[in-house]
């Protein structure tokens, strides 16, 4: 019975000691709660298929792409991110939309110097909207078609899906 007691005492102080437990409304919570799986993450290549319809969309694409970046830690060696452009999100990337598009060109911008990020625009989408290879900026690269570059990309180059 002596061991007893001093297992008991240091148990209870033990409890004492890790602080207030959150009461779980087991009503709400039939499965119980999801727990992080920490991941290491290494360099990928990925390809993003893009084609939305405003700026939101698209912000949160840059959002994404930026995120997978961080997490590839902006290995150029090891990893590239392709953003293949085909959509409604076209006009925004246009030289004479700077105005009303420069936050969200700058962020493009800045994507492309800050690691092994690409945007490659549909020239056939480009132009059922009006617009030349010369009328969008520098920083995007013009390819023939949207599908025919991701379909390149992911049989030649190892490039996973993304939409």
């Amino acid at each position: 019975m002596k061991t007893a007691i001093p297992s008991f005492l240091l148990a209870g102080a033990m409890l004492l000691c890790a602080g207030p437990v959150a009461a779980v409304d087991t009503a709400a919570t039939p499965w119980g709660q999801a727990t992080l799986n920490e991941t290491a993450y290494a360099p990928q290549k990925a390809v993003y298929d893009v084609a939305v319809s405003n700026t939101k969309e698209l912000e949160g694409v840059i959002d994404r792409v930026s995120f997978l970046n961080n997490i590839y830690q902006a290995n150029p060696f090891d990893s590239a991110i392709v953003v293949v452009l085909h959509g409604d999100e076209i006009p925004m990337f246009a030289t004479r939309n700077l105005r009303k598009y420069r936050e969200l060109m700058e962020r493009a911008h800045s994507l492309t110097q800050a690691g092994p990020i690409e945007f490659r625009m549909c020239v056939v989408a480009a132009r059922s909207r009006g617009f030349k290879p010369e009328d969008i900026h520098g920083f995007v690269k013009m390819v023939p078609m949207a599908d025919a570059e991701i379909v390149k990309l992911q049989r030649e180059g190892g490039y996973a899906y993304m939409r």
